[in-house]
């Protein structure tokens, strides 16, 4: 399994401000889907920020996304081995398959791969 990417989650209802903010240091917008913003540095793409009013389908706004090659994988050896499962493996309309996990700390963590 390879991880391909880890996005740290911002949830705020000043998306405009935010998005003004992390042009100070930086950041263009990558993608913007109404309620996620994510930004990325145009020098390094794989460094990036998302800013979440909610999330469209999940329970909560989880606080990390991973990106990793095999989703399913990834999903059958978090569940085999008892961690909370906070929203389960689906596909997206926006072009992903993912869950959701509760880390030892309490975090949520969306875990996603591109289809």
């Amino acid at each position: 399994m390879t991880v391909r990417r880890v996005v740290p989650n911002i949830q705020s209802s000043a998306t405009k401000e935010s998005r003004a903010f992390y042009d100070l240091l930086g950041f263009e917008e990558a993608m913007n889907l109404g309620w996620i913003i994510t930004l990325a540095s145009p020098s390094t793409p794989g460094a990036q920020i998302s800013v979440m009013t909610e999330d469209m389908t999940g329970p909560v706004v989880p606080d990390i996304s991973v990106e990793v090659d095999d989703v399913d994988t990834v999903y059958t050896a978090v569940r085999d081995s008892g961690a909370e499962i906070v929203h389960p493996l689906q596909d997206e309309e926006w072009g992903v398959r993912r869950f959701f996990v509760r880390d030892p700390n309490g975090r949520v963590i969306n875990v996603l791969g591109h289809h």
